[in-house]
Parts: structure tokens; C-alpha cells; sequence
């Protein structure tokens, strides 16, 4: 399937201590961006501008990048003093580069690491800092706004209040937005609306917008509670507060606000250690290594987590099996860590939780049922804990690997969960035992027989296309902002 881009990032470029190579002056350091294509060539995407005679050199170029959550994006920023006018870079004096994601980077926010010379060592103390900024102006902003203690305009009953907004342009303030009219009420709520955010401050969440309702006119911010300021009745009466207060009670946040914000997603893994995968040493077995080392549990696990573990900054990831017999009593499990401590299953990194399945493996003997709602309650329940917090801080993902046979269907969908086509709500939101809806699609189901001769990411594209959409709904409809300010400081 072909990845969906999420959003464009801006890129901002900085660098301090450069090693200096010239004589007589200091050197004139250029950045090159190189990303990398599925088969790891690198090819040059863009140059920021020469800056003269700095080791420190802050660059004005910005570099705008498609930005697909679900791939690996390689990035390679590369450091040159430029003494001559040629396009080839070969003949310039190279002071460094960094390689690293695109995911690092927007997790980050604002990633600072050291340089390294080709052969890896330190270009000197050279540091690289890479600020993302999304690029907002193709957003939506959703509002739903309220008003209290309106001044009374009308002689007979009360005023009929609405509320226009206004963008700022260089010649003067634009309408961008105008609400229905709340009949006879001095504390009116509008219909939740939606204005794009070009239209409504060109993509700036910073920069002044006016809103007027009646005769009062106030600027504000996209996010902000404000007074209606009558100017007239000000000056006239002592001790004049306001004319009421308008209050926007929601705005909606993009997923990378809330990456970028400070949230950090959970990732688990569950594995299948069920008879029906079939015998291990067996090549005809899913669990069956190959002499390459690599078998379909494993390719699953490489492919998905090496996109999500840069949304995690402690790389620590619970992983349990279900299905087997496990040592010392041979009692079967439906939730056991793979690396068989349950007060402490967190394995380190991708790296780590492909070194406890190896492991375990041939520890285990492969049984059964398939019952997944033991693993889907299990991390359901520190979701739970995450939702207690007032920021959007957490979000947990979890990874199911099986060859398909549910045989607890009935408590797994009790559980608001599952796997497998029925499901996945894409053709209609999946409904509990007692007939009640899903609050929304959760689940995305998708068959590792299909990617089996496809480029490795394409499985984790699939995977997980749906979590930038699921995630930033899920935080809307508890209107829960990100833990910090998503823009860069």
C-alpha cells in the first residue's frame, strides 16, 4: 500500500564548534540534507545557504520534508566549508554529519547531538541541533465556544448574540468566521464549528485573531479564554470590568502537536506461542529460524518497531507471549513476559525484545488456546491508569503477532478489542456482545501473507496507518492537550 503523508515538517538547521579549516579566517560552513531510499542509497534532497567566516552558524534555509509516520524516514545532515563556487561537494573540506530519523527528530522537537567525521570519530566538539516545526496551514481547527454575563442590548428580553472572528492581513482584518445567532440568551454556546487554520491566522497559533459579538472587539489567540471590552462603557463607568466573557472551550491538536508536545507512545508486544503455528523446528512452522536467523514473528516485530521505538524515549517495551505451556510447572499461559520476569517484562529496545523471544522459544512448549483478552486487558488497564492524567502524556499500542485462530472471540470483544478483519472497524465501528458501539476503530488488522515479497516497511506501513488519526481523536474527544507547548522554542 502506498504510505499516507501526515503532514509536512519544517526543518531548521543550527551548528556550534564547527572545526575551522581555513587559514587567515574561520571556516564557511553550508548543510546538505540527504534522505535514503528503501534500498539505503543516499540521495541529496536540498542546501541551506553558505554562511561566511562561522563555526557557529544559525541556518536561514529551512528544509521541508513530507512526513510519513508509519516509515522509517533515514536522514543524513552533512557539514561542508565551502571555498569554491563548483556544485560537487567532494572538493570542499567536510567538518561532519549526523544520521538519523525523521521520527527521532519530531519526537525530539529540537535534536542536538554531536558531528561525526565519515570514519564515525568526533568532529572535534562540533555539535548539530535540527528543530521540526510542523507545517499547520492545510489544519482544521475545531471550536466550541461559550459565553457568560453578555452585556443586555436589546430593550424587550434579552440580546440575540453571535460571534464573527476575524484573520489579521497586512491591509487590515479579514472575516473568516461568522456563528449562527443564539436567540434571547446572555450566556450563549454556539454549535462546535471549524475553521481552517490558513483562513484563520495563516497557520499561526501565535498571532492575533479578532473575534467580535455584538459591539465588543478583543484579540486573542487560537487557544484562549477572553473579556468583552465595551470601550464607550469603560471610559464612562468606574470600576468596569467587562461586558462578558467568551471562552473557547476546544481547539483541535494534529498528532505531531501532541509528539512534539511531550507525548510518548507505549509500545508492547504479544506473541503467538500457540500449537496451530506449528512445530518450531519445522520449517513449515511460523516460529521456525530460518539459517539467516529471521522467521515471520521476527520480521514483525523489526518491522513495526523500528518506526515506533522513536516515539519512545526510554526504548523500554514490555513483550509477552500467550498460548504455552510455560517452565517451571508447564501450566499454560495466556500472558507471560518473554523474558519470564513478570515484575520487570520491559526488554531494551527492539534489539532487546528480539533477543527475549529467541530465548524463550525453545523454553516454551507451544499449546493453546488463542485467547488474546488476558494481553488486551493487561495493557487496557495502564491506559486506564494514563487516562487519570490532565495532559495528553501516554499512548499505548499494542502489537499482537498470531496465525489468526481466536478461540476467546466473545470476551476479546467484550474487551473493545481484537484482532482480525471482524474486528477492524474500517467497514463499521465494531459492537461489544451487548450490541453497544465502539467509541471509535481502534483495531487494524493486517495479513503478514500479503507482505511476505514486499519491502520491508511496507508491513509497517500497514500496521500502522491508522495511530497518527487514532491517536489525535482519542486526545480530542477527551479534550486533553499535549503535556507542553508543540512549537519550538
Amino acid at each position: 500500500m502506498a504510505a499516507q503523508c501526515v503532514t509536512k515538517v519544517e526543518l531548521t538547521v543550527s551548528c556550534n564548534n564547527l572545526l575551522d579549516k581555513d587559514i587567515g579566517s574561520k571556516s564557511d560552513p553550508l548543510c546538505v540534507l540527504l534522505m535514503s531510499t528503501s534500498d539505503s542509497q543516499w540521495y541529496e534532497v536540498e542546501r541551506t545557504e553558505k554562511v561566511q567566516n562561522c563555526l557557529s552558524p544559525k541556518f536561514a534555509k529551512k528544509f521541508v520534508i513530507d512526513y510519513y509516520f508509519e516509515i522509517v524516514q533515514k536522514l543524513k545532515f552533512g557539514i561542508y566549508d565551502i571555498d569554491n563556487k563548483t556544485i560537487d561537494l567532494s572538493d570542499d573540506d567536510f567538518l561532519g554529519e549526523l544520521e538519523c530519523t525523521l521520527g527521532q527528530v519530531v519526537s525530539s522537537r529540537k535534536l542536538t547531538r554531536p558531528l561525526v567525521l565519515k570514519n564515525k570519530s568526533p568532529a572535534g566538539k562540533g555539535t548539530i541541533t535540527i528543530s521540526a516545526e510542523e507545517i499547520k496551514d492545510n489544519r482544521v481547527v475545531n471550536f466550541e465556544v461559550q459565553a457568560r454575563k453578555l452585556d443586555n442590548k436589546d430593550f424587550f428580553g434579552k440580546s440575540d448574540p453571535y460571534l464573527e472572528f476575524y484573520k489579521q492581513t497586512e491591509t487590515g482584518w479579514q472575516l473568516a468566521h461568522r456563528t449562527e445567532v443564539v436567540k434571547n440568551n446572555l450566556n450563549p454556546s454556539w454549535r462546535p464549528f471549524r475553521i481552517p487554520l490558513q483562513s484563520l491566522c495563516g497557520g499561526d497559533m501565535d498571532k492575533p485573531i479578532k473575534a467580535l459579538t455584538h459591539t465588543h472587539a478583543v484579540l486573542f489567540t487560537p487557544q484562549a479564554e477572553f473579556e468583552c471590552i465595551n470601550s464607550k462603557k469603560k471610559q464612562k463607568k468606574k470600576g468596569y470590568k467587562n461586558s462578558g466573557v467568551v471562552s473557547v472551550k476546544h481547539c483541535q491538536y494534529t498528532f505531531l502537536d501532541y509528539i512534539m508536545g511531550g507525548c510518548q507512545i507505549n509500545f508492547t508486544v504479544a506473541i503467538d506461542f500457540t500449537g496451530s503455528n506449528g512445530d518450531p523446528r519445522s520449517p513449515q512452522s511460523l516460529h521456525y529460524i530460518s539459517p539467516q536467523g529471521v522467521n515471520e514473528y521476527l520480521s514483525a516485530i523489526w518491522s513495526v518497531g523500528n518506526v515506533i521505538q522513536d516515539y519512545d524515549s526510554d526504548k523500554m517495551f514490555p513483550a509477552f507471549g500467550f498460548g504455552a505451556q510455560i517452565p517451571p510447572t508447564w501450566q499454560v499461559s495466556h500472558e507471560f513476559p518473554l523474558n519470564f520476569n513478570p515484575s520487570n517484562p520491559f526488554c531494551a529496545g527492539v534489539e532487546g525484545v528480539v533477543e527475549a523471544y529467541r530465548v524463550c522459544l525453545p523454553q516454551v512448549k507451544l499449546y493453546g488456546p488463542t485467547n488474546f483478552s488476558p494481553i488486551i486487558n493487561h495493557v487496557a488497564c495502564f491506559a486506564k491508569q494514563a487516562l487519570q492524567q490532565t495532559t495528553a502524556s501516554q499512548y499505548f499500542v499494542l502489537l499482537i503477532i498470531t496465525d489468526g485462530v481466536i478461540t476467546d472471540m466473545d470476551e476479546t470483544r467484550g474487551a473493545d478489542f481484537s484482532a482480525m478483519e471482524f474486528l477492524d472497524g474500517d467497514d463499521g465501528r465494531l459492537r461489544s456482545l451487548s450490541g453497544e458501539a465502539a467509541m471509535r476503530d481502534i483495531v487494524q488488522f493486517v495479513p503478514f501473507r500479503q507482505f511476505q515479497n514486499a519491502p520491508s516497511q511496507a508491513l509497517a506501513q500497514s500496521v500502522l496507518a491508522e495511530l497518527p488519526q487514532q491517536v489525535a481523536s482519542f486526545f480530542s474527544s477527551f479534550k486533553l492537550k499535549p503535556p507542553h507547548d508543540p512549537s519550538p522554542s
